[in-house]
């Protein structure tokens, strides 16, 4: 079958900090050529609509999935999907991806017959299924379908992860994949899942607090394939297991793999294994990114984070001693006010570390969701981008988002503003002469983007999609909100256990 893979326009944030390639799109597109279909992708991070409707019309694709990690896209999704089905009459369409799996039934209601159906759970291990079902006329025994009749089987788990590789050939304009003054950056999987349990986070619940690893070997194969100096590991935490880091760190030592890497971890992992962590400065770790998320006791115990404020400050000064450049994300409580703004400005002018805020949001899958979502001030999928406040402020909006943007923009002249542009000339000169302008752009994009009326007005656009409240869920057993469930017989997964 013709199939045609597509990822939804880049979000807010993406505009100036980072644009990564797809990859779980790619290793779709990998499963789907792996099973003999003729698969192509276009990723609208870099291409624009009139290249997606040529694409529609020269290659006539039997079916079409769209990939939604991000709620924000699901209108834009349901857009597509419309003009898919005028464009080319009797495509299958079908949505796969993390965000869409907690809403697949009412984003089918939604789209009213333009989508035939939703993936939930892993998207490597269902395609082929679904593709072989389209061919024969019925899908509703794929595991892990949705569609308006109803749900097919549970969706499975991906056996190992080693396979399938990453279509990385398929993706036009590899070079506009960037994160910070990596540029250009391809992006890696060594794990896949967390064992943490965090309120704010929907990994878990979306994995089953499920844990794999590549082999190290398969690790290091897929590494020396990218062609780009640069390489985001995409690991919700990385190298919680020391020994798996050191294992990947050895062959790409035999390999003589030479990269500059960012990654993300906790700072409780940086601090018991901090020899694996230095084992990979050494092979060129140039950026963590540590989801401090609180400055105090409280707000680390609202996200159940499981650390300690010490804990995160002593993280920071393991990583300076590594030579490690770290960016540190907190979470905007919406229930600030201007001296605890003022507060964080401080903290984060004190420290030579990078800060990125993100507001609190409650998304579907996650336990805020169920806590929160009942407080909603607006259930517009667009606004649900860690960017915009959709619960009840204690400012007033406009000052609220007078507040965000004004803390931001110190942040952002603070690293990334025309006097550190002088300072960052080599770094500019070296991507410049590469042809890569990704990192310079981003340095004057700020207050073009990144604006409180114009965050403001978005909450005056007007909606046609809405997101669903929750149903009912027992909280008492969090395993109710999983998508992937495991039998009870697995082993636990490695971490902390609660």
């Amino acid at each position: 079958m013709r199939l045609l893979l597509v990822h939804p326009s880049a979000l807010m944030y993406s505009e100036i900090f980072l644009r990564l390639e797809p990859l779980g799109l790619e290793r779709v597109a990998g499963a789907a050529r792996d099973a003999g279909h003729d698969v192509r992708v276009v990723d609208l991070q870099v291409l624009d609509h009139a290249d997606l409707r040529t694409e529609l019309a020269s290659f006539q694709p039997d079916a079409l999935g769209i990939s939604l990690n991000y709620l924000a896209n699901i209108p834009e999704a349901i857009e597509i999907a419309e003009r898919t089905k005028q464009a080319v009459p009797g495509c299958f369409v079908f949505f796969g991806g993390h965000s869409v799996s907690f809403v697949a039934e009412d984003v089918l209601t939604q789209a009213e017959g333009s989508v035939d159906a939703v993936i939930r759970g892993e998207g490597e291990p269902a395609v082929a299924p679904l593709l072989e079902a389209v061919r024969e006329g019925g899908v509703a025994g794929v595991p892990g379908v949705v569609t308006l009749d109803g749900h097919g089987p549970a969706p499975r788990l991906l056996h190992s992860i080693d396979t399938p590789r990453p279509a990385r050939d398929l993706m036009r304009h590899r070079r506009r994949y960037f994160i910070g003054e990596l540029d250009p950056c391809a992006s890696i999987e060594f794990t896949r899942g967390c064992p943490w349990d965090c309120s704010f986070c929907s990994a878990w619940t979306f994995y089953g607090r499920s844990y794999r690893k590549a082999s190290p070997e398969a690790a290091a194969d897929e590494l020396a394939s990218i062609q780009e100096p640069n390489v985001f590991i995409v690991d919700d935490v990385a190298f919680i297991r020391p020994e798996h880091g050191d294992a990947i760190a050895a062959q790409v030592e035999r390999r003589r793999i030479r990269k500059r890497y960012y990654l993300e971890t906790r700072s409780d992992v940086l601090l018991r294994n901090t020899e694996v962590f230095e084992r990979w400065a050494r092979l060129g770790l140039s950026y963590m990114f540590l989801g401090m998320e609180a400055l105090d006791e409280a707000g680390l115990e609202l996200y159940r984070k499981r650390v300690s404020p010490d804990e995160n400050f002593h993280a920071l000064e393991v990583a300076r001693k590594l030579g490690i450049n770290v960016a540190i994300n907190l979470i905007v409580d919406p229930a600030w006010d201007e001296e605890r703004f003022r507060i964080v400005r401080e903290f984060a002018l004190s420290v030579p570390e990078i800060v990125h805020l993100t507001v609190m949001t409650p998304y579907p899958g996650t336990e805020i969701w169920h806590t929160e979502s009942r407080r909603l001030t607006t259930r517009d999928y667009r606004l649900f981008d860690i960017q915009h406040a959709v619960v009840p402020t204690a400012l007033p909006l406009d000052v609220f988002y007078r507040e965000l943007v004004r803390t931001q923009a110190v942040l952002h002249h603070k690293h990334l503003g025309l006097r550190t542009a002088f300072g960052a000339a080599r770094v500019l000169g070296r991507n410049l002469a590469h042809g890569q302008t990704n990192f310079a752009r981003m340095l004057w994009k700020f207050n073009r983007v990144y604006n409180p009326q114009r965050q403001l007005d978005d909450h005056a656009r007007p909606v046609r999609y809405e997101l669903p409240l929750p149903p009912h869920a027992d909280l008492g057993d969090r395993r109710e909100l999983y998508v992937h469930t495991r039998p009870a017989a697995h082993a636990k997964p490695p971490g902390p256990q609660r």
